[in-house]
């Protein structure tokens, strides 16, 4: 049985009820109907940007609450209006490792390396320094997280190879100011920049004779074990009255199938899925000639109405819905020039208001303006995603009820650089883990309280005159004592939604067996001043219970 040329033969075979042995023919329809029955995997597909937004043009009114689409229309997230029902916000959350020019709350490195490299991994960045105005080369543009990033911890259970579907929307190129991808620590994960390379992972599963396969073959050929596949007919065969003969021709096949193999794809999975999402030969290779020069993000491809941005969104989706990976982060570029937009001042400088990365100066003339029209521009990139997500069919719903999609900003306010009251959003439920269609203030100090502060973002350069801003002050960000919860607490919600295990300890780990409750080094903010020289302390383990669809 294990010789190559007689399992060659046999996987070339492969098909419904010959899977696993010519007896087994009378229970094909069966098993074909559990195939088509059974439960997607839920999978995480994550948006990223810099620089934070205009908090108070973001976020609904109603800070706890049923949402409706009323409470989005009146928002920089219109464009997620028609989901309102499918879309969560959580409310009052904090990020880890916040600059300060006091030292306060987090680390003395940088105001963007230290905050990105922590993210994802809620561990310091080395090397440190505990001047925050001591920006040498090895703590601005060296320091890297003492850990690996969400994105690997969640992958190295859940994804065939172990590692995420990271991509950077546009080809950009990454450092310790921008990078929030880490395998391991002070390791850096590049991901994926050109279309065509992560086209070129997901167009196989799809490719000549696999449109017609029934769901048993399709499965086997994505890599899930055959045996898996029949398992109920193989447990009702040996309950039979067999001859020995037929017990060794069982075990045989048995033993043949469990060589084979990984996990299983939609059956939605199809060149027809590829076209309806953009991501066709064409679309990929225009997407891939465009130049981050001529501002690629908002390049119209080909005659469609596309840009490339929704390149890279349709890549995501297809992965996802094929099984490719249930792991996926799409990270847009720092420091870019809309000039689709009409902006010809790059993100980063107008972010802190004054047309440069400095931290004290004049406004620009109508920058808060300019900056609405980059958060409307990354909602409307968010809610394709979602859209695309939501016109699939997929188990009892669409793949968006199998899915957690969420845009994660880098800090609240650009100016301020404060991490506390996070804009995240989310849409779908991974497979029914989370509530939807619900804003849910979580904050430590007040939770469920429906007037949590949208922050002060407009407190300075609204009228479009040249006012002073002082961004170490943080006047446009939020009072740092409310909105605090620990963003340790969601990272550990979106593990346990899509099946990650943790050790007796609670963090997770590979082979483990408990549900996740830790993540990271601290959950507290000023445990990350000095850097690593402060023991590991998770003052507030588990997720938020508010989030979940059975609280």
């Amino acid at each position: 049985m294990t010789n190559p040329m007689k399992r060659r033969m046999f996987l070339r075979g492969l098909g419904g009820a010959c899977v696993a042995a010519p007896f087994l023919g009378s229970l094909a329809a069966n098993r074909t109907a559990k195939a088509q029955a059974s439960k997607p995997q839920p999978r995480l597909i994550a948006m990223f940007t810099h620089y934070g937004c205009i908090t108070t043009k973001l976020f609904p009114k109603k800070a706890h609450g049923q949402l409706t689409s009323a409470d989005l229309e009146a928002t920089t997230l219109k464009p997620l209006a028609p989901f309102a029902d499918k879309i969560l916000i959580p409310r009052g959350i904090r990020g880890m490792n916040e600059w300060t020019a006091s030292l306060a709350r987090g680390q003395g490195n940088d105001p963007h390396t230290q905050v990105v490299g922590t993210y994802f991994t809620c561990q310091p960045v080395t090397p440190n320094t505990d001047n925050p105005f001591d920006f040498t080369n090895a703590t601005k543009f060296q320091a890297k997280p003492m850990g690996p990033s969400l994105d690997h911890v969640m992958a190295q259970q859940l994804s065939a190879d172990g590692l995420p579907l990271f991509c950077r929307v546009g080809n950009a190129s990454d450092s310790p100011q921008s990078g929030i991808s880490y395998s391991a620590a002070t390791t850096a994960y590049p991901g994926l920049g050109v279309p065509s390379q992560i086209f070129s992972g997901i167009t196989g599963l799809f490719g000549s004779g696999m449109q017609n396969m029934n769901p048993d073959t399709y499965a086997v050929a994505r890599g899930k074990s055959a045996v898996d596949v029949v398992r109920d007919d193989l447990d009702s065969l040996e309950r039979f009255d067999m001859s020995a003969s037929d017990k060794m021709k069982l075990d045989a096949w048995k033993e043949l199938l469990d060589s084979t193999g990984g996990a299983v794809a939609s059956a939605a999975c199809s060149q027809d899925l590829a076209n309806m999402l953009g991501a066709t030969t064409d679309n990929v290779t225009a997407a891939g000639k465009a130049s981050l020069g001529s501002d690629v993000l908002t390049s119209k491809v080909g005659s469609t109405m596309l840009d490339v941005a929704d390149i890279y969104s349709g890549l995501a989706v297809l992965a996802a819905i094929c099984n490719a990976n249930p792991v996926i982060f799409l990270k847009y570029p720092g420091s870019y020039v809309f000039k689709g937009l009409g902006l010809t001042t790059e993100a980063h400088s107008l972010s802190h208001r004054i047309g440069n990365a400095g931290m004290t100066g004049s406004c620009v003339a109508g920058v808060v303006d300019m900056l609405i029209t980059i958060d409307s521009y990354f909602a409307s990139k968010f809610a394709h995603i979602v859209d695309l997500l939501h016109q699939v069919p997929e188990g009892d719903g669409t793949a968006l009820d199998n899915t957690a999609a969420v845009w994660f900003n880098e800090m609240s306010d650009g100016n301020a650089h404060n991490l506390n009251n996070l804009p995240i959003i989310q849409a779908g439920s991974a497979g029914g883990y989370f509530k939807t269609g619900w804003s849910i203030n979580v904050d430590t100090s007040k939770p469920g309280d429906p007037d949590l502060s949208p922050g002060m973002s407009e407190s300075a350069c609204v009228d479009g005159t040249p006012t002073t801003v002082d961004g170490t002050k943080q006047s446009t960000g939020t009072d740092p004592k409310v909105a605090n919860a620990p963003i340790n607490k969601y990272f550990v919600n979106l593990m346990n939604a899509l099946g990650v295990k943790a050790g007796a300890d609670g963090f997770p780990a590979k082979g483990g067996t408990q549900e996740v409750t830790s993540f990271g080094r601290y959950d507290t903010t000023t445990d990350f001043i000095h850097g690593d020289k402060n023991p590991p302390k998770i003052s507030n383990p588990g997720g938020f219970t508010e989030l979940k669809a059975s609280s």
